[in-house]
């Protein structure tokens, strides 16, 4: 009889320890959340994601584990938006041109020229019209965009000559993302725009497929591009970034404390992208010039008069909504 009671003592002492430790340690992953980009783990997107995985486990007490697959390991860019709809993809970084053919209002930050300045961009994305465009994204696609992240001019590398006036820019072959504004504004601008999906573009440039093309300075760098292209031109002709996006199959299965916390997270991560990567362009040129890259500075003037007259078609096409954000955008100071 003294046996049986010290066990069921022992028992119950036991049970009532892992109760607590439950109750009292660090909290076991109870959901995983897939984070996909199109680009390797040390670059500007890695910045974002491995800052954003370290406070959401922070701020979920572990509850919700964000595991980083760059490079494309779960999803193209091109593909991502759909998977993301139909919640075979949890999250992924795509850029703004390849979230338009789905959110046709996403179009108007692919605009030439139309951020005067990285101020002005993150003025107008963290201000009412970002928010806007967040809630307008959600109610027609379902999807959730919690951060439009670092933004960052792209620069133009071809394989041919370097870029130093409007002139030289005709005649080339340039990739462009499957997106019309981008491939109209090259048109404008004299080239034969290439569309390509982005997994297809480093083949491309190899084989002499394409001339050349444009990415975020950064993008460059990281996809080592300068092997294949020795000529960068600084157009700053569009201004891109890469929201953070999520599906609504993965928002519903978090309560709404946790969907605070990785709203947080998102937020706070894109905060120290933009902090990181402010000041690291001109580094970036700098050190694509040490590859051998022939880096030129054409004259802006003809490449904006162009550009204005695409700014105007698409207002026009696009219709009124899609006016009064232009509008706006243009009257936020930054």
């Amino acid at each position: 009889m003294t046996t049986s009671l010290t066990r069921r003592t022992a028992v119950t002492i036991l049970g009532a320890g892992v109760a607590l430790a439950a109750l009292t340690g660090p909290a076991l992953a109870q959901t995983t959340m897939n984070l996909g980009w199109g680009t390797p783990l040390d670059s500007n997107n890695g910045v974002f994601a491995k800052k954003f995985a370290e406070l959401v486990d922070s701020y979920t007490n572990g509850e919700i584990e964000v595991k980083l697959r760059p490079s494309g390991q779960i999803s193209s860019e091109d593909d991502a938006f759909k998977a993301i709809q139909l919640g075979t993809v949890d999250s992924y970084l795509i850029s703004q041109n390849n979230i338009s053919p789905h959110f046709g209002m996403m179009d108007v930050f692919v605009l030439p020229y139309v951020f005067r300045s990285r101020d002005h961009a993150i003025a107008v994305l963290d201000g009412e019209v970002g928010s806007f465009i967040q809630d307008e994204l959600l109610e027609q696609t379902g999807v959730h965009l919690l951060s439009f992240n670092n933004v960052e001019h792209r620069d133009l590398y071809n394989s041919v000559r370097p870029i130093e006036t409007f002139e030289d820019f005709g005649g080339l072959k340039y990739r462009v993302p499957k997106n019309e504004v981008m491939i109209e504004t090259f048109r404008a601008f004299g080239a034969e725009p290439v569309p390509l999906a982005w997994s297809e573009t480093p083949t491309a440039l190899q084989t002499g497929t394409i001339d050349g093309g444009d990415n975020g300075t950064s993008v460059i760098l990281d996809m080592k591009f300068y092997e294949f292209a020795d000529n960068l031109a600084i157009l700053e002709h569009f201004s891109g970034f890469t929201p953070l996006l999520v599906s609504d199959r993965f928002m519903s299965r978090i309560d709404e404390e946790q969907a605070e916390a990785l709203r947080r997270a998102a937020t706070e991560a894109q905060d120290h992208q933009r902090a990181i990567m402010k000041d690291e362009i001109q580094k970036v040129r700098d050190a694509l010039a040490g590859h051998g890259m022939n880096v030129t500075y054409p004259e802006k003037g003809p490449f904006i008069e162009a550009a204005e007259s695409v700014q105007n078609k698409f207002a026009d096409e696009k219709g009124e909504a899609f006016r009064d954000l232009l509008v706006r955008i243009r009257e936020t100071e930054g």
